[in-house]
């Protein structure tokens, strides 16, 4: 191995642990033979045509003074067999027990680069982004505003996880992981439920695809039900804020979905936006704003503290606005409340009345 190599392999060494490569050992055709528990474990790979299976011997004492060394062999032995590169290596294990999404900005670059600027606002965006399925994932009926459900909270603090940009115009990697597992209680055993992780890149892919078919063919059915279809004004609104820089030719989503869950039936293909399809967008997230925000009509009860007449309508019409000082959702707030209608001489507007809540 040259010393390019070597090194490669040594970066990634020091991005990884000895668990996260167990667990990429028992979910691809390789077979615990020796365990010494916090000392070392022997692999053997059955998935092989040659006469005598692979063996490779994974470090554990992290206290060893020869760790490191025998970790870096551990990960090269593994890329010679596989014959992966270590960059390649790296996103097999990191696949294991994370969903990994991809977001590529395809635009003219000079030098590989984008502005600080624009690698800000598109990191917001995809915080945004992910925020969003991540509330749609744990209650479809939430309003996206205010407190979230503490799963969401949970989640954005622990699992989702910045990786490795890559090659090919600017690609960001968000790495959301799934936890982890035993190696030695995976077969034949019962798989558990979804695990909420999951459930979350599975919203946020049947959103991306959602949002990209209703810019091409609006389906007034969707509105019925958007968080069936992963879709969330806060969703579109982050597609919005990433696609702004005109230089921008395409916006360019993809999944790598974690072998130790299911493969599911949604981000199995690149979802492109393109410009035409990034200039429907703002019609997509208004239609949902109003399915989120629809006018509330309450009884308010108060004490009016002044009517103000409006003498401009003409004929009989009369119009005003009755300022009231009424609690609406535990706070005590002074609302304007708008009054039209024909009153005659010495009549005075209702005071109990239907209003759009503020």
């Amino acid at each position: 191995m040259n010393r390019s190599a070597f090194n490669s392999y040594r970066e990634i060494a020091s991005t990884l642990t000895p668990s996260a490569v167990s667990q990429f050992l028992a979910y691809h055709d390789w077979e615990l033979e020796q365990k010494q528990p916090e000392v070392r474990e022997v692999w053997c790979y059955r998935s092989t045509s040659l006469a005598t299976a692979p063996r490779v011997m994974v470090p554990l004492a992290t206290d060893f003074a020869d760790f490191t060394p025998r970790f870096v062999d551990a990960l090269e032995s593994l890329g010679h067999i596989h014959d992966w590169d270590a960059e390649q290596l790296l996103d097999r294990i990191i696949a294991t027990r994370a969903d990994l999404f991809f977001v590529r900005l395809d635009q003219k670059m000079i030098d590989g680069t984008i502005p600080f600027q624009q690698a800000e606002k598109t990191m917001q965006a995809i915080l945004k982004l992910m925020k969003s399925a991540a509330t749609t994932a744990a209650d479809p009926h939430h309003p996206h505003k205010g407190r979230r459900p503490a799963p969401v909270n949970e989640y954005m603090e622990e699992d989702v996880r910045l990786g490795h940009t890559k090659r090919g115009s600017f690609v960001f990697t968000v790495v959301s992981r799934l936890g982890e597992t035993d190696p030695q209680s995976i077969d034949g055993q019962e798989q558990p439920a979804m695990v909420f992780q999951r459930h979350v890149m599975e919203t946020l892919a049947r959103g991306l695809e959602s949002t990209k078919r209703l810019t091409q063919s609006w389906d007034q059915e969707a509105l019925s039900s958007p968080s069936s279809l992963g879709l969330s004004a806060g969703l579109v609104e982050s597609l919005e804020e990433m696609s702004q820089p005109q230089h921008l030719r395409t916006l360019d989503f993809s999944f790598e979905w974690a072998a130790a869950e299911r493969r599911p039936d949604v981000g199995l293909a690149t979802i492109t936006l393109d410009r035409d399809t990034i200039g429907e967008l703002p019609r997509v997230r208004e239609q949902l704003v109003r399915r989120e925000e629809p006018v509330r009509r309450e009884r308010l009860a108060g004490l009016v503290k002044s009517l103000i007449r409006d003498d401009s309508m003409p004929g009989s019409e009369e119009a005003g606005t009755a300022i009231i000082a009424a609690e609406v959702n535990r706070k005590t707030l002074r609302v304007h409340v708008p009054l039209t209608g024909r009153t005659t001489t010495g009549q005075s507007w209702p005071m109990s009345v239907n209003f759009p809540s503020p």
